[in-house]
């Protein structure tokens, strides 16, 4: 019988990518049966799968093969940036200067642009049998954004069940950089015809982030009390699902959720995601300010690996900066901004019980 890994191979690093070459991939186990396999190209997260009642469940979507994932659009597993998320109109203003980045989602920049770290390949710079760091090297006028940046993504699996990335960046010249993990988890397994809607959620947030009809931030933080948004107590997805005008615009959640300064301590538990039958959950910690809950609202006839996808097959948790922060002064620290001289480190744990 063919194993996870055999089929991810035979799947992913058999036909060439983007480059005209192999992707090259990497698995981690645990000493639970836990194991998490990653491809250079985006440094994507292709696989997550976990024992539960003596059986491997797959509890990430992915392509089906190299060429249906270069196809696709919903950036499953990769790291996105140089900017995760939105900038209206793909265009920012930096020190006096106004520059242009690519469009690729209406008339706005969406995870780095045209070509973003996504289709990348990165460099595998360590690996073992429970961490692997790739790095990439970013050029001054990549997508059009300023100053050359290197990356470092560090993946590390321990036998707590917690898959932990640690982002480091520097750069020569002040850029927004915003880098984020775009996994979509579906706990009752990839392929179990349930939807992100039949999870229970919790967020500790207390605001998130409405939006205009192109998904860009207003620039409101709106207190979730007595609104859909409140996910401060574990609810399910599809309780409050399309009962306002903020989610109707984005056909369900795809939102920021804003953290309290403490909860972003790195240690703390931001968030909670149970599987439909509560025999699986996740928690998320992260140093981020802010978490892009997106309920798969566009997943529709995307190729996967089980079918093609329908709406809602999965969700993502997405630890970031503010979207559209770049065009925001009033958000602070919370902007994205990388200056020259400064290291860019944030870390986010996904920590599975099962």
């Amino acid at each position: 019988m063919i194993t996870n890994f055999e089929q991810l191979e035979q799947d992913m690093a058999s036909t060439p990518s983007f480059d005209g070459q192999l992707a090259k991939l990497v698995h981690l186990t645990n000493s639970n049966g836990m194991s998490v396999s990653f491809m250079d190209i985006g440094a994507t997260w292709l696989s997550c799968s976990i024992p539960v009642n003596e059986e491997a469940r797959e509890v990430l979507l992915r392509s089906p093969n190299m060429a249906e994932h270069m196809e696709q659009n919903a950036y499953f597993g990769a790291i996105v940036g140089r900017f995760a998320n939105r900038i209206a109109k793909g265009q920012f203003e930096l020190e006096g200067k106004r520059y242009q980045l690519g469009v690729n989602n209406d008339e706005n920049s969406l995870h780095g642009g045209l070509e973003g770290f996504d289709k990348k390949r990165w460099a595998i710079f360590e690996q073992g049998t429970q961490q692997v760091v790739f790095m990439l090297h970013s050029e001054s006028g990549d997508q059009g954004y300023p100053g050359n940046i290197d990356i470092k993504v560090t993946y590390t699996l321990n036998n707590s069940n917690e898959l932990s990335i640690v982002y480091e960046a520097t750069t020569d010249q002040t850029s927004p950089v915003n880098l984020t993990n775009h996994a979509y988890f579906n706990l009752a397994g990839n392929n179990s015809g349930n939807k992100s809607l039949d999870h229970e959620l919790q967020l500790n947030a207390a605001h998130y982030l409405p939006t205009d009809s192109g998904l860009i931030p207003t620039g409101e933080l709106k207190a979730v009390q007595d609104t859909s948004f409140d996910f401060s107590e574990a609810k399910l997805v599809g309780k409050d699902f399309l009962t306002e005008h903020d989610q109707k615009i984005a056909g369900g959640y795809d939102h920021a959720f804003v953290f309290q300064p403490e909860v972003a301590d790195g240690e703390s538990v931001a968030a909670v995601l149970v599987a439909p039958a509560k025999e699986v959950v996740m928690k998320v910690k992260t140093t981020k300010p802010a978490i892009q809950f997106y309920s798969g609202n566009f997943l529709a006839g995307t190729p996967g690996k089980s079918k093609n996808y329908e709406l809602y097959d999965g969700l993502c948790l997405e630890t970031q900066y503010f979207p559209d922060g770049p065009n925001k002064p009033e958000w602070g620290a919370n902007r994205g901004f990388l200056k020259s001289g400064e290291l860019y480190q944030h870390q986010t744990v996904y920590q599975f019980e099962f």
